[in-house]
């Protein structure tokens, strides 16, 4: 049985560990920053790039470092280290966090092959299931009678840690893939991880308490903040890019924080619609990363169709388009922002709140963002009827 916890919601505390995960991230890209130029870590341009002069990368470093120093302090506040104490996934997300932001570095500077990332990946990915991030039970929304909607898998060992090690890899090669624009891969780590982090915060709420809502929250909380100290760094025009080390730790500490909040439940326990809200934290992510996944497999399509490698580059992807649409490179990561986060927050809002008129308002919104989004190309289309 797992514990509860009677004590009040730690909303501050989880605030306060965002804070100094941000705090020590912005302080630090400075620093991260000439030892990444001293180190030869520099994006020279090249033709699908956007950026025109030479930019240093390597800031993935400072975010790990934000993430050490928000983790650091949780340990020490009596309510957060209850992640700790019951679970070793915190512990798991700092290793191999650590490990990938090492690979990532490491192609940062000297390029390295995509086989060898995709090992680096897997290996990462198999420390976070050896510390336990993996999934035990697994809701599909097929089997079941009917009365019940859907099927619950029980999972084993083998079975839920090859589940983690796809999401982990999935969700590293999006967010890598998204990263083109300045500010675009930090800034929808952040939205994904805030709106995983209120989840859990909700969840932690309506449990009574449960400890297992700990270390998904407190993941989520030290990402989000991580993000967002390094974004004044790296929005528009950048001094620095989180490079292959930042955009990798995002993808492994979302599909941990979605493993740790989702994988773990007994769904037997619950209702259907109980159910499908207990899922909430993987439909988060998936709906923040559905543009940057939706890209990668058109991408990998229109490789092979060429008889290229899937992992070949090119200047076709989401924002490339949005460039050439019309929007600004500030205007098109903006308008990024709004569709992740009415997904991810719509996801969330739905299952702590009346979920129709949740339903409506996010429809509303996605119709608001999808006129927006157009704009450029209907007013080139006007321009060009004009005699």
């Amino acid at each position: 049985m797992t514990p509860t916890v009677s004590a009040g919601l730690p909303i501050r505390e989880y605030i306060l560990v965002a804070l100094i995960s941000a705090a020590v991230t912005f302080l630090l890209t400075g620093l991260i920053r000439r030892f990444a130029i001293k180190a030869g870590a520099i994006a020279t341009p090249r033709a699908r790039d956007v950026h025109v002069i030479p930019i240093p990368r390597m800031g993935g470093l400072a975010m790990y470092l934000g993430v050490l120093g928000g983790m650091a302090l949780a340990h020490q506040l009596p309510a957060l280290r209850r992640a700790f104490e019951y679970s070793f996934d915190p512990v798991g997300v700092l290793l191999g966090g650590g490990v990938i932001v090492l690979i990532g570095a490491l192609d940062d500077r000297f390029e390295l092959d995509a086989w060898t990332k995709l090992a680096g990946q897997v290996m990462c990915a198999g420390i976070l299931v050896i510390f336990g991030v993996q999934w035990n039970t697994f809701w599909v929304p097929w089997g079941g009678d009917e009365e019940v909607l859907g099927s619950v898998l029980q999972l084993d060992n083998n079975q839920g840690g090859l589940l983690a090690v796809l999401l982990v890899v999935v969700m590293v090669n999006a967010m890598n893939f998204v990263d083109g624009l300045d500010g675009l891969a930090g800034g929808l780590g952040f939205i994904a991880a805030a709106a995983t982090c209120a989840f859990s915060l909700g969840l932690l709420a309506t449990s009574g308490g449960d400890v297992s809502s700990y270390p998904p929250a407190l993941i989520a909380a030290t990402l989000a903040g991580a993000c967002l100290g390094f974004l004044p760094h790296n929005f528009q025009p950048a001094k620095i890019f989180m490079g292959d080390s930042g955009s990798m730790m995002i993808g492994l500490m979302l599909a941990a924080a979605s493993t740790s909040a989702s994988g773990k439940i007994n769904y037997l326990t619950f209702s259907p619609s109980d159910t499908l809200a207990l899922m909430s934290p993987l439909l988060v992510v998936a709906a923040v990363l559905f543009l940057p996944l939706l890209d990668l497999m058109l991408a990998v399509i229109r490789r092979t169709r060429r008889g290229e490698s899937p992992f070949a580059a090119d200047k076709m992807h989401l924002h490339h388009r949005l460039l050439e649409i019309g929007h600004s490179q500030r205007r098109a990561v903006l308008l990024i922002y709004l569709w992740a986060g009415l997904l991810a927050f719509g996801a969330v809002s739905v299952t702590l709140f009346d979920s129709t008129i949740m339903f409506w308002l996010v429809a509303a919104g996605l119709l608001l963002a999808a006129l927006v989004s157009a704009i450029p190309r209907l007013k080139s289309r006007n321009q060009q009827g004009v005699p």
